[in-house]
């Protein structure tokens, strides 16, 4: 049930920061799809080369940075994880502007390599929304007031919390799981009403027999005239209509031998998705729309030999798939329209993050803190940068008006093109 917090009916315009065009608002950036239209971006950095400022973060976690309206947020845990907390830094200095915390006294389980602040904040022009696992979802306006929370119910899972709640029309849409409890919901961006809940077959937390769950985060595609919410589910593929939650298609091809586990989003060009499931599982695309079960007519390929473990999404570049990997340190490059692999090669380091393209090139940060930055060339792998920051890190670039933010366990970087430390 949506708590209202003392809502200021009007502000001053001259506290309302300036909505720059090109901001970086959801996980994934514009549409969820991972793609920029940047140009002139820094290609090189290091600890002393093109760091525009840095900022320390209190504590490490996965969730990574977005931008809206001179302003940059992320989500950090401390104490443990009975913090739970959102901070705002000005996208011009670095400087922390403030921090909104929520306590959690149950903490509740997580992996040990993904603490508590995996979520990726959404924002619009007024409002950011946080989700913070158990806690539920926090909304707040861009001086820090606390706008509405929405308790959302248990959230309980060995691998904790990491799908990224997005906004449409008005609505934050969020896929609340993975575990017992899993079901995609819309949740009212004025008032945090809980619009419509879709129940989805959940799964054990822990190997009984097998642990299963998504971690996908949703993205919204136009199909057949209409808006659909899609979403990878740990075995199949689902879309729902965005104004009642109802379930419009399903495609399957997910379920895995040893571990139902999803965590990328699905990618999405020209009337076909792709799916792909982590823990070395299956892979499979689609072609979008129908309704009712559409398995038999939509599926396009399926993968079902051993895979690379996934966790961070790709990104489409005309017919090729691309793809870095976080189990052996390797990107790959995908036949779209057949599934086969056209080349695989060596990144430096496992990678969680996801891949961003952005001015011609891919950008993607392994767990070592090392941004690679290469071409998308179906031939082979052209890599044109290793940039090492020195600090870990499993969280996504976000790009904004010619600047790279990257999110480690310990500071948050502003990367410019010829920029000199501060």
């Amino acid at each position: 049930m949506a708590q209202q917090g003392s809502i200021i009916a009007v502000f001053l315009a001259a506290t309302v920061p300036t909505v720059i065009a090109d901001d970086w608002t959801q996980f994934r950036g514009p549409h969820g799809a991972g793609v920029s239209q940047e140009k002139n971006l820094p290609v090189v950095w290091g600890p002393d080369e093109n760091i525009e400022w840095k900022s320390k973060l209190p504590g490490p976690g996965n969730s990574s940075p977005i931008v809206s309206a001179s302003r940059v947020f992320v989500a950090c845990a401390s104490d443990s994880g009975r913090n739970r907390g959102l901070h705002c830094f000005d996208r011009r200095d670095g400087n922390h502007l403030w921090m909104r915390t929520a306590y959690c006294e149950e903490i509740g389980p997580t992996h040990t390599q993904n603490p508590y602040a995996a979520s990726t904040p959404v924002a619009d022009d007024e409002r950011i929304v946080v989700w913070h696992g158990t806690l539920g979802l926090y909304c707040y306006n861009f001086e820090g007031l606390e706008l509405w929370r929405t308790d959302l119910g248990e959230f309980s899972h060995v691998y904790g919390y990491a799908s990224s709640p997005v906004i449409h029309r008005g609505r934050v849409i969020l896929n609340f799981g993975p575990g017992e409890r899993t079901f995609m919901t819309a949740v009212d961006l004025t008032t945090g009403d809980i619009l419509w809940q879709t129940k989805e077959p959940g799964g054990f937390s822990t190997r009984q027999p097998k642990i299963v769950g998504s971690f996908s985060t949703p993205v919204v595609v136009e199909i057949d005239g209409r808006d659909q919410i899609v979403c990878s589910m740990p075995t199949r593929v689902v879309a729902y209509e965005p104004e009642s939650g109802e379930i419009i298609w399903t495609c399957a091809g997910l379920p895995n031998p040893s571990t139902n586990l999803v965590y990328t989003s699905p990618l999405i060009v020209d009337g076909i998705g792709v799916a792909m499931t982590g823990a070395r599982g299956p892979a499979f695309a689609f072609r979008l729309g129908g309704t009712g079960d559409v398995t038999e007519t939509n599926r396009l390929w399926g993968i079902n030999k051993s895979q690379p473990d996934r966790l961070g999404t790709g990104v489409v570049i005309g017919d090729y798939i691309y793809v870095a990997n976080a189990d052996v340190g390797t990107a790959q490059c995908i036949d779209l329209q057949t599934g086969d692999q056209v080349w695989r090669a060596r990144l430096p380091g496992a990678h969680w993050g996801s891949i961003v393209y952005a001015d011609g090139r891919m950008y993607v940060t392994s767990r070592s803190g090392i941004t690679s930055v290469f071409l998308p060339n179906p031939r082979q792998l052209e890599l044109v940068a290793s940039n090492d920051l020195g600090e870990p890190s499993d969280s996504t670039l976000a790009i904004s008006d010619g600047q790279i933010f990257l999110r480690t366990h310990e500071h948050l970087f502003c990367i410019g093109q010829k920029a000199v430390r501060k």
